[in-house]
């Protein structure tokens, strides 16, 4: 494989999971760790990923990104729109982080009054844009890659909420391996958020769906609602709805 066809797959895989492993583009496209780093480390010097120890995240991973630097912004605007719709007044919303989150903070209502709850900076941050909303912090040790606050005290208060609705952004979904991760902290974090919660809605664009990281969050059965921009009666999802999910 030569080089610019190596760069734009690590592009993509960066800007599609957020997050790559070294280890794991080494394996998928069968060249060494060695040529990986030096890919990762031209890439980042011009500027398209931001390289971290052992791998590289997605630019867009930032607190206060636009839109426009968003991946696959516009499918993720319109599985917003469908989440919004299931968020009602004097509800406790337990969200993870991740682009499509922060996509639905900007499109919730302006007069929706809920208390929403994040162990996420950057959607935190988003939620305090809106005038009658109440804002939860979930506080611990903030990992610099998820900017997210991760450790046993954030599981702890987390497992403390009863949340009426928790929306997950999520890495990888599959019929068999269900939904999954590459980050260990940011998997015990969800874990505790889906047990927490009453329901539990997957937010995932339709090129996630069928695909697999290496750290397992949950079966599928475990969610409730899978929301993508396809179709609800689009064919990639049929055997999701088969489980007994409901897909928006």
């Amino acid at each position: 494989m030569l080089k610019e066809e190596r760069q734009a797959y690590i592009l993509h895989q960066v800007n599609l999971h957020n997050k790559v492993l070294s280890s794991h583009l080494s394996e998928q496209m069968e060249v060494s760790e060695d040529t990986i780093r030096r890919d990762l480390q031209e890439m980042a010097q011009e500027g398209k990923i931001t390289k971290v120890h052992g791998g590289a995240l997605s630019n867009s991973f930032h607190v206060g990104i636009t839109s426009r630097d968003v991946y696959s912004v516009e499918e993720k605007r319109r599985i917003a729109l469908k989440a919004v719709q299931l968020i009602q007044d004097g509800m406790f919303v337990l969200t993870s982080g991740g682009t499509t989150i922060i996509e639905l903070a900007r499109l919730l209502p302006k007069d929706l009054q809920a208390t929403f709850i994040t162990p996420s900076l950057a959607a935190a941050f988003e939620y305090t844009n809106h005038p009658n909303i109440e804002v939860v912090m979930i506080g611990d040790k903030l990992s610099k890659n998820a900017k997210l606050a991760v450790g046993g005290d954030a599981i702890r208060r987390i497992r403390e909420i009863k949340a009426d609705i928790c929306f997950l952004g999520i890495n990888a979904i599959d019929i068999n391996d269900g939904l999954t991760d590459n980050d260990w902290d940011v998997v015990g974090i969800k874990k505790a958020m889906i047990d927490t919660s009453k329901k539990v809605v997957a937010l995932s664009i339709s090129e996630k769906v069928n695909t697999s990281e290496q750290l397992t969050i949950c079966p599928v059965d475990e969610i409730d609602i899978l929301i993508t921009e396809l179709p609800p009666d689009a064919a990639p999802l049929q055997p999701y709805r088969e489980k007994g999910i409901r897909i928006l």
